[in-house]
């Protein structure tokens, strides 16, 4: 089979970064469809233990995926048949009131991270600050110094060799060091790897609402301290505050959670993963997999529907193939694999949502859309079930069943404890070429660069479909949107385009978070999504969205106003646009179009070429290749990432000529062909002789998108999480 009809130059890029197997070199040693064959061909042999027939459904698993109409969470398709096999993205451990339990989640931790998976925790049973501690007579630092440590375990450990992990804290609203768990990331270097999000019970809304006091309780006691209460509604407005200045914390609903909780006699769910719609008991552990909607629709008389067949079909693939997953999977930790067999909890998703309505012409943003989600998500719900229940006949219920709600209510047996989750799609949606889980389309149309200096014109495809369909003037178009004019300031364009085509920014976060509801009315486990607001919304937008995200049956909320992160790199803005607090340098952004030169220059090891690019403000950018005859790429490398952020943070470009000039390496000065230094000299020379004879070029640092930490373009906030739509980055996977 072959999917180069079907993955796109950016779903390439990004499988070669991250998912593709590679060799010593670092170099692909797999193609996009041999990835596909390995996951499928691993993921098939489960079959076997049940006495199926493994490869008959490795071609089944395979055309799922090589179609691009099903992908599981990333770690499957990155480990499986590799040595690592861990295939489970989402774990919570416990973390209980002492030493050993604290140092035993932090080693725990690191090896859930090293195999490739995110962590939750509730810091919500460790005792105050300053509270007593009866064993050394002295007093607790509390769950704020604590989770500092796990933050600096995951700061050394990357995941599956690849990246840094993931992590997120709850903390009660009842706990006494609240106040301080929702002031924890004011500044923004701090629990770099943590989210966090602060469960809200129902006896805090209810003060809320009647504008009266909570009582705090001691989780050391489980009493509530004498004179231990809060005000609800300053405690809520602090919560708002900060979400509204950088995002966070969000908000969980705790009992909401529970009321779902399938099996209640194992425990309560005190935490979810770290995008928050995933809440797990701890040790559970739970294999994620997304539908690809854009792909289950067929031509009708007039447009598209949906093909009901076709998703039906895909939901029952789905679910056989995640519940193989955990059979096949290779646990960090005995007490995962012993709960994650014993409950079997799935999640299955959605991805391309906007992009079906696209299709179908209905507006993200409409009464028409929110109901075709909660009745596409219940048929996906059942169906899932139904497939769930079918397993259980051939495979048994899951060992847990007898003590479950399904028990209880005399349900038919089933083999998945949980059968849905929308997660965030990130990356999987680079892939699949389709819009993010649930999300409203971000962009219909962007540049992206490829690290040759070459610009790609990456279009939505029901959008581009419907451009073509309408015989629109598709390159005028595209150009009018790319230049950030909206649909209805271009001229061609039928009325129903422009009101279906909507992008995040012209969605209201009403309708964000009535969205978010619909979907989590029907499914088993929470929604992750994210509440978009301009950079003009007020601290009572966020309220607003906050309460309504409870009144609509939401298990929680994240909100991200747009420019909020000071450590951001934004868009050009006028002076008196800026914040107080942001008068120390920040890089403005890498522009999406750059012109420059490229030169050759013969080192002491063979050949560099440096290129040094500008744009309308001026000089922004400087890269560096070597040639076939070696050299130190990884430091020329740093050092040319290192000035092209100081060029966008305004240093004078003669300023780092300076700093660079004469800088000698041994190879270099011992080759008397070689008329340069070093490498390092060798960047400074190219930038000299481009800007030889101007002025010093003055730049200036601006706010605005917050960049990628590895390519440095914008970051998307959306489904909980942030991707990068250039290199495929993101911090959830």
């Amino acid at each position: 089979m072959n999917t180069t009809h079907l993955l796109t130059d950016n779903a390439h890029t990004v499988l070669e970064n991250r998912y593709l197997r590679k060799n010593e070199e670092g170099k692909p040693i797999e193609s996009a469809e041999e990835m596909f064959a390995r996951v499928a061909n691993n993921i098939a042999s489960a079959e076997s233990n049940y006495g199926g027939d493994p490869s008959a459904w490795e071609n089944i698993f395979l055309e799922t995926m090589i179609s691009l109409e099903f992908l599981p969470n990333s770690p499957t398709l990155m480990n499986a048949a590799t040595d690592m096999q861990q295939l489970s993205a989402c774990f919570v451990l416990p973390v209980q009131d002492s030493m050993d339990s604290i140092f035993e989640a932090v080693k725990h931790t690191a090896l859930i991270h090293k195999s490739g998976g995110g962590t939750g925790f509730s810091f919500s049973r460790l005792r105050p600050k300053n509270d007593v501690v009866s064993t050394t007579k002295g007093v607790s630092s509390g769950p704020i110094s604590f989770m500092s440590v796990f933050n600096a375990a995951t700061e050394t450990v990357k995941q599956g060799g690849r990246r840094r992990g993931a992590n997120m804290a709850v903390l009660r609203v009842d706990h006494p060091d609240i106040l301080d768990f929702i002031t924890a990331k004011e500044d923004e270097s701090r629990l770099t790897n943590f989210n966090i999000s602060v469960a809200l019970t129902h006896a805090f809304m209810e003060a809320l609402n009647k504008g009266g006091d909570y009582q705090l309780v001691n989780p050391r006691t489980g009493l509530c301290d004498d004179g231990s209460v809060l005000s609800a509604k300053e405690v809520f407005d602090l919560i708002v505050e900060k979400a509204w200045s950088n995002g966070e914390p969000g908000i969980l609903f705790l009992e909401r959670v529970n009321a779902s909780n399938p099996t209640p006699a194992l425990g309560e769910i005190e935490a979810t993963n770290p995008c928050g719609e995933q809440p797990l008991l701890p040790y559970e552990s739970c294999n994620l997999g997304s539908i690809n909607l854009s792909r289950m629709i067929r031509k009708a008389k007039k447009g598209y529907q949906i093909d009901y067949e076709k998703l039906g079909k895909t939901i029952r693939t789905a679910v056989r193939f995640l519940d193989n997953v955990i059979d096949v999977n290779r646990y960090p930790l005995k007490e995962i694999k012993q709960m994650t067999l014993s409950n079997r909890k799935i999640g299955l998703g959605v991805m391309g949502f906007a992009d079906l309505l696209g299709y179908l012409r209905i507006a993200y943003n409409s009464e028409e859309g929110v109901a075709l989600a909660g009745e596409l998500m219940e048929k996906i719900s059942e169906e899932a079930r139904e497939a769930s229940r079918e397993l259980a006949n051939e495979r048994g219920a899951f060992p847990h069943f007898d003590r479950s709600v399904f028990a209880e209510r005399g349900d038919p047996p089933q083999r998945n404890a949980t059968c849905t989750t929308i997660a965030p799609t990130g990356t999987l949606s680079i892939i699949a070429n389709c819009s993010s889980g649930v999300e409203p389309i971000f962009a219909l149309a962007f540049e992206r660069h490829v690290l040759d200096g070459q610009a790609l014109m990456e279009i939505n495809p029901a959008f581009e479909r419907a451009l073509h369909e309408e015989s629109c003037p598709v390159d005028q178009v595209v150009s009018g949107v790319r230049e950030g004019k909206s649909l209805s300031e271009l001229e061609g364009l039928p009325d129903w385009m422009r009101r279906t085509f909507v992008t995040a920014h012209d969605v209201t976060p009403e309708w964000h978070v009535r969205m978010q509801a619909a979907f989590q009315r029907h499914t088993d486990n929470a929604v992750s999504k994210t509440v978009n607001f301009s950079k003009h919304a007020t601290k009572e937008d966020v309220e607003t969205v906050y309460r309504l995200a409870y009144e609509l049956g939401c298990k929680g909320v994240t909100i991200y106003r747009d420019g909020s992160r000071t450590g951001q790199v934004l868009r050009r803005t006028q002076k008196e646009d800026k914040r107080p607090d942001e008068a120390h340098l920040h890089p403005r952004a890498r522009p999406m179009r750059t012109t420059g030169i490229t030169e050759k220059i013969r080192i002491g090891c063979g050949k560099l070429y440096v290129t040094v690019n500008s744009d309308e403000d001026g000089i922004c950018e400087v890269f560096t290749t070597t040639g076939k005859g070696g050299g130190c790429p990884s430091q020329s490398e740093a050092t040319a990432r290192l000035v092209s952020l100081a060029l966008r943070c305004g240093i004078d470009a003669n300023s780092i000529v300076a700093q660079l000039r004469g800088i000698r390496c041994l190879s270099c000065v011992r080759n008397q062909k070689v008329t340069v230094l070093s490498c390092p000299d060798a960047i400074a020379r190219t930038i000299r002789g481009y800007v030889h004879g101007e002025a010093p070029l003055e730049l200036i640092p601006n706010s605005g998108t917050e960049t990628c930490p590895e390519c440095g373009y914008p970051l998307e906030h959306e489904g909980g999480c942030v991707v990068c739509r250039e290199c495929g980055f993101s911090r959830c996977g």
